[in-house]
């Protein structure tokens, strides 16, 4: 959990560098030349904006998950590896990243399917995190459901220790 919550520290840098691109410009069609024009009020654009974090995040996780680690988890020494320890595909990371939805999507759903308030989904969301968190624990290789239905895993990984050698100054 550690790990999860310092990506979503990491995250938060992430969407706000990409919520500067969409709230600054937004990029026009139709005009003999298509080109950038300041957004007057970007939450006139609610779903432009969701539509777009859920790309951003999509291509920061599968970039990295690509290459087996996020920046979190190279701070906590985790890998995300295939079930034959091999580096994820595009396809695996992508599926992924769409099955780790099912960590927010159903009780932010649920709530506005109900329309409940804001700290009502708030609570409901935390717990939903908390009951899939705590499942993990009884799943037989300690997985969490969407890395068990992408057919992934994380694993411990150290990385090696450097060599060390000579310093240029001790020729």
């Amino acid at each position: 959990m550690a790990c999860w919550l310092y990506e979503g520290t990491l995250l938060f840098g992430v969407l706000f560098g990409g919520g500067l691109f969409f709230f600054g410009a937004v990029f026009v069609a139709g005009h003999v030349e298509p080109r950038l024009v300041p957004l007057r009020d970007g939450f006139n654009n609610r779903y432009s904006l969701q539509a777009y974090v859920f790309v951003v995040l999509a291509l920061y996780f599968v970039w990295f998950w690509r290459r087996g680690q996020t920046l979190a988890m190279k701070t906590w020494h985790i890998r995300v590896v295939d079930l034959h320890g091999q580096l994820l595909t595009r396809s695996r990371a992508m599926l992924r990243y769409l099955l780790s939805w099912l960590w927010f999507l159903p009780p932010l759903a649920g709530g506005a399917y109900f329309r409940l308030s804001g700290s009502e989904v708030t609570v409901i969301v935390l717990g939903w995190v908390a009951v899939w968190a705590v499942l993990a624990r009884f799943h037989p290789q300690r997985q969490f459901l969407h890395d068990a239905l992408a057919g992934t895993r994380l694993v411990h990984h150290k990385p090696p220790e450097p060599v060390k050698g000579r310093k240029f100054w001790h020729l």
